[in-house]
């Protein structure tokens, strides 16, 4: 059964507890804007990091990798990880360098990952790009038998999960905000923004004037 978001001692945020965010709903809405995951655990000791294109799926999150990988034969052996996704909203600029920081929204996620083989692990390749490249499945090559062999696909359970939001205007030490100096120094907020540019064509796309997919047109960030 999955469990409330941070409701586990290895997921109740310590740091700036009035950041978490205990809404389902809001963790899945940060999951499904992100496009990449960074995936951790320990091999023979050490730490490893691997960024994965990836998807939520109901309850669980969705990624792949080569079966070579040292990191996803672990994995997949059912190692302990750490599933992150961070989506940087803003930097924040507040009257001292210390209290300045970012606008962010962060998914952890820890547990152990399943292995998907057959239909299962098909469905999860399809779902992947489609939550990368909407409406490429559609249109392009499936994965030839080689391909798949060759590829790991795993799944991760939603059940231990921490979130966290930072947001709003800078928090300055009460002090700055009298002082002569520093209180005349600009504070607030940049956002940014992840956009798509126009689609460029390769070569041969170029040379038979092949022209760009409506689907590709639509794709917005």
């Amino acid at each position: 059964m999955t469990k409330p978001v941070g409701a586990t001692d290895r997921t109740s945020v310590r740091r700036f507890p009035e950041k978490a965010v205990k809404d389902r709903a809001e963790v899945n809405a940060i999951l499904d804007a992100g496009l990449v995951a960074h995936v951790s655990c320990v091999v023979d000791g050490q730490p490893f990091v691997m960024p994965v294109g990836y998807a939520r799926d109901g309850d669980r999150v969705l990624f792949h990798g080569s079966t070579a990988s040292r990191l996803f034969k672990n994995l997949a052996a059912g190692q302990a990880c750490c599933f992150t996704v961070t989506l940087l909203d803003g930097m924040v600029l507040a009257r001292s360098a210390f209290e300045s920081s970012m606008h962010y929204r962060c998914v952890i996620a820890l547990g152990s990952c399943e292995v998907l083989e057959g239909e299962e692990k098909e469905a999860a390749l399809i779902r992947i790009t489609d939550h990368l490249l909407p409406g490429r499945t559609d249109e392009a090559r499936k994965a030839a038998p080689k391909e798949s062999k060759a590829t790991l696909m795993l799944a991760l359970n939603l059940d231990e999960v921490s979130c966290k939001v930072s947001e709003g205007d800078p928090d300055d030490v009460p002090s700055d905000l009298t002082d002569p100096i520093y209180s005349n120094i600009w504070a607030g907020y940049v956002p940014m923004k992840e956009v798509f540019g126009d689609p460029v064509a390769d070569p041969m796309t170029t040379e038979k004037n092949i022209p760009t997919p409506d689907y590709i047109k639509k794709w917005k960030r």
